[in-house]
């Protein structure tokens, strides 16, 4: 929520309590910063010992205060703090940055954790607080020094978000000899009530700032985090350093903030998921900020390099090639255009050594004639300083040809002095530039995957399953009964049965108590068959002589499964044994074994593995992550992250299908809490499930489907069915990714009125980026119902028309817009559709709806003021302001 925070980040005026006159404490710390950032309005020192502190006065009390501050800073001791809260809530205060460490280890009269106690009075107070356990805040552009920094930060476009007070304190020192400045410089500290998830919202909406850095040693709220994440990468650069990338790490991270780290995998799968960047060094994460601040967006990943030095050269392809880069290839025509510009000896290939004795024109030149041709998607040219060539001649060349070109071209100008008015003129050029070939290709890469990123946002992935419809119900019961009977781990037929119900392709499987069923059981079947020994107590049945395979009569059914009870009463005398499983096998030559798993992390919930299967699985190490709910794009992209992808032949549709439906499954069933398909036989016929488990529990359930992901799926729940004109069935859902090209096609049938009415222009036809953020919508903070009908002729759905919701951060309140196609209106549609939205406000417990409309459009009007939305004049009269309170 981004409630109060204006009282935060832009306050009019502040109070400090703890203000202290002892030098060197953080009372007087904090006073001396305030005063001497520039802070323009009253600053409020509270001391009851002191008439005056750095030569303001001061109050004995809250109480005493001759106004309300918009911002409390507090750095008192540890059991004064709540009591400080409460008389600022009743002072009118709406946000404090609690600077007190400690909190934690005290405790109030009645026993509980003062950090409770704090959060539930910021809470019911509605008040915002910053810490505890923080360096503090500081908003340069407005003179805001709010913390005990030892250093100010210079303004800038830059945020910088971290949990850690002395990565803060690092950073601003390193920044400022990097004369970097920042729109934000925020310290978390414990995150009590204000997380990553509510400052990138913030940050996100906020225009003076043009790029967010995070520092991030854990996350206390996922769906938050990922929901602002999603949201906020779409418009600026986020960019993210984690700690705890080791287990050592992990640990260190966790006892540091006293919340779970998580998975290292995990966090990148989110980040990645979300749009975000990672980066892995402090120098590292300025460098790729400065480089995508200032790029054009990059339409591939082939880098063109021009050099006047071949070591430097080589050192730049070598990193650019051990990173996963993608060196171009230039064309026959463009090297024989170099021809004519450059001497005899030049390279004749990429990278493009144009000699040492280069000069400025003959920079110039090349640049121009590698921006110009469609050989390369970006262009690092970089400079080693020579007693023949001028480097500042050299750098204003490539300037001038780089103006006359939309090509991203990076720059490196190595060495100390010598080049430092180069580097200067790129600055001022808005050209990135760096300080040695590896730093230059990792700040390339960065544009690459960002980009890759980006890219995958705002991706339309094909048409969902639409005949897919699993046995919900009948895998539910099964569940149900394993929880009822006290079990945790569910048998493999039972597992099998559930991924059955999810149209998983199975290998036919029958439970056995004893070998004389077996075998009887087995003359019903098949051969050959595989049989397995049923035991809890037995995860890896391989391991411990569990599995016999290749079994071609009863009778070696019968005597495999006497051989093996004996085994493994030898080798586990304790394990619970509940029989066998007999199944087919799976006669697929040439099939590779994989693995589909799920696990549930303790930071980002339910996750999907995929990856090699069989035996070996840990030893080869080849699997992927993937957060649910996926979509094919989603799946496909899972698989080209794994050696798989390269493999043949599999069918890549039947593979991606069964992660769809696994994801389905996983965000159906909240019980699940573990789960793998392993081995699952894929070749160019198909798939299919050899063996699989799935662990269950109660505590998936207790969170609910939908909070246990970290993205908000897609609410099927919503879906309903009414019916135009009283025959003709129409779908009313939430609108989904796939809906892009039947979105199109909604557009191009509006009239020019209602288009104008909707979008305030008239405009037929959208560019693809503009219609993702239509269709690609997180419902955990919008929401559209789409009206949908097959057509008798085609079978396809079109689109009849849409109401949309944008919720406020804070979720209280929302701004609607609908639209229905034009020759649909008159039969109840728009009534249908506004019901629907209302009734599902209500339900998120959202108090009030507002939209904008034409006071031209009577018809409009009308039909709000029907559903009880009152009509206001907005404030420059050119729009009316439809408003309703909701019950």
């Amino acid at each position: 929520m981004t409630k109060n925070l204006r009282f935060l980040f832009n306050p009019t005026s502040i109070a400090v309590l703890g203000a202290s006159t002892r030098p060197g404490s953080i009372g007087s710390l904090i006073c001396r910063n305030l005063l001497q950032g520039g802070f323009s309005g009253p600053i409020m020192p509270v001391n009851p010992k002191h008439e005056s502190v750095g030569g303001i006065l001061a109050y004995a009390t809250v109480e005493n205060l001759p106004k309300v501050p918009d911002l409390a800073i507090i750095c008192t001791p540890p059991p004064t703090v709540p009591d400080l809260i409460k008389k600022l809530i009743h002072k009118g205060t709406r946000a404090a940055i609690v600077i007190t460490a400690g909190m934690q280890m005290h405790h109030d009269a009645n026993g509980r954790n003062l950090r409770d106690v704090l959060l539930q009075l910021a809470r019911e107070g509605g008040m915002r607080l910053l810490g505890p356990n923080c360096l503090g805040l500081l908003v340069p552009d407005i003179g805001l020094n709010a913390s005990f920094s030892h250093i100010n930060a210079n303004p800038g476009h830059i945020a910088f978000v971290s949990q850690s007070g002395a990565m803060c304190t690092a950073v601003l020192d390193w920044a400022n000899s990097q004369k970097i400045g920042f729109s934000h410089f925020i310290s978390l500290g414990d995150a009590l009530d204000l997380d990553f998830g509510d400052v990138i919202d913030y940050l996100g909406m906020d225009a003076k700032t043009r790029a967010i850095l995070l520092y991030i040693e854990s996350i206390h709220e996922r769906r938050g985090f990922m929901s602002a994440a999603r949201a906020a990468a779409r418009n600026k650069p986020i960019l993210v350093i984690k700690s705890g990338r080791v287990p050592e790490g992990v640990q260190a991270a966790a006892s540091h903030t006293g919340a779970m780290a998580g998975s290292d995998k995990v966090f990148d799968t989110a980040i990645r998921r979300a749009g975000m960047l990672r980066v892995y060094e402090i120098d590292e994460l300025f460098a790729a900020v400065e480089t995508l601040a200032r790029a054009r967006p990059l339409k591939g990943s082939r880098l063109g390099i021009v050099t006047n030095g071949g070591g430097i050269g080589v050192i730049a392809v070598d990193s650019l090639m051990e990173k996963g880069g993608v060196l171009a290839q230039l064309k026959p025509q463009t090297i024989q255009a170099l021809d004519a510009v450059l001497p005899p000896t030049w390279s004749k290939s990429n990278p493009v050594d144009i000699i040492g004795d280069a000069s400025g024109d003959r920079y110039g030149k090349t640049v121009a004639l590698l921006a110009a041709s469609d050989d390369v998607d970006a262009l690092l040219v970089m400079h080693a300083p020579t007693a023949t060539a001028d480097s500042t001649e050299a750098a204003l060349a490539t300037i001038a040809a780089a103006k006359q070109f939309n090509t991203n071209i990076l720059t490196c100008w190595v060495g100390g002095q010598g080049v430092a008015e180069a580097r200067l003129a790129f600055h001022q050029a808005n050209i990135p530039t760096h300080e040695s070939p590896e730093r230059a290709v990792t700040a390339f890469l960065h544009m690459v995957r960002y980009a890759k990123n980006q890219e995958m946002l705002m991706e339309t992935p094909p048409s969902v399953l639409e005949d897919f419809h699993p046995a919900t119900a009948t895998s539910r019961l099964m569940i149900e009964n394993n929880l009822a009977a006290d079990k945790e781990m569910m048998s493999e037929a039972e597992s099998k049965a559930v991924f059955s119900a999810y149209g998983i392709p199975t290998v036919e499987t029958h439970i056995a108590k004893t070998p004389e069923e077996a075998s009887a059981i087995s003359k019903g079947m098949r051969f050959p068959i595989a049989l397995k020994i049923l035991s809890e107590d037995i995860p890896h049945k391989s391991d411990m002589g569990g599995v016999d395979l290749f079994l071609d009569s009863p009778q070696v059914v019968k005597s495999a499964a006497d051989s093996m009870l004996k085994r493994i009463t030898e080798k586990m005398p304790h394990a619970r044994l509940q029989g066998f499983s007999v199944q087919e096998m799976a006669i697929r030559p040439g099939a590779h074994e994989l693995l589909v798993g799920m696990t549930t992390d303790p930071i980002f919930g339910p996750v999907i593995v995929f990856g090699q299967g069989g035996t070996a699985v840990e030893v080869i190490d080849d699997s992927a992550i993937a957060l649910p709910p996926l979509n094919m794009n989603l799946a496909r992209e899972l698989v080209s992250r794994t050696r798989i992808r390269d493999r043949k032949p599999v069918n890549m549709e039947a593979l991606c299908t069964v992660l769809l439906k696994v994801s389905q499954l996983i965000v159906d069933i909240p019980e699940i809490i573990e789960m793998d398909i392993n081995p699952l036989f894929a070749d160019e016929h198909g798939v299919i499930a050899v063996d699989g488990r799935i662990r269950i529990s109660t505590s998936g359930r207790m969170v609910g489907s939908g909070q246990r992901l970290a993205i908000r799926p897609y609410p099927k729940e919503l879906e309903e069915t009414w019916y135009l004109d009283g025959n003709r069935p129409v779908l009313l859902r939430p609108i989904r990714p796939e809906d892009e090209p039947q979105h199109h096609e909604f557009l191009s049938r509006l009239s020019p009125e209602d288009l104008f009415s909707r979008f305030l222009s008239v405009r037929k036809a959208l560019p693809h980026p503009e219609m993702a953020r239509l269709t690609q919508i997180d419902y955990n903070r919008e929401m559209a119902f789409i009206a949908s009908i097959k057509d008798s002729l085609t079978g396809q759905r079109e689109t009849l028309g849409v109401n949309r919701i944008f919720l406020d951060l804070d979720k209280d309140s929302c701004e609607f817009a609908i639209v229905v196609r034009s020759d649909i209106k008159g039969h109840g549609l728009g009534g249908k559709l506004m019901q629907k939205t209302i009734d599902y406000c209500h339900l998120r417990g959202v108090r009030i709806m507002e939209g904008y409309v034409d006071p031209a459009n009577h018809r409009m009007i009308e039909f709000v003021k029907s559903f009880g939305f009152s009509i206001q004049h907005g404030r420059d009269n050119d729009l009316i302001v439809a408003r309703k309170e909701i019950d």
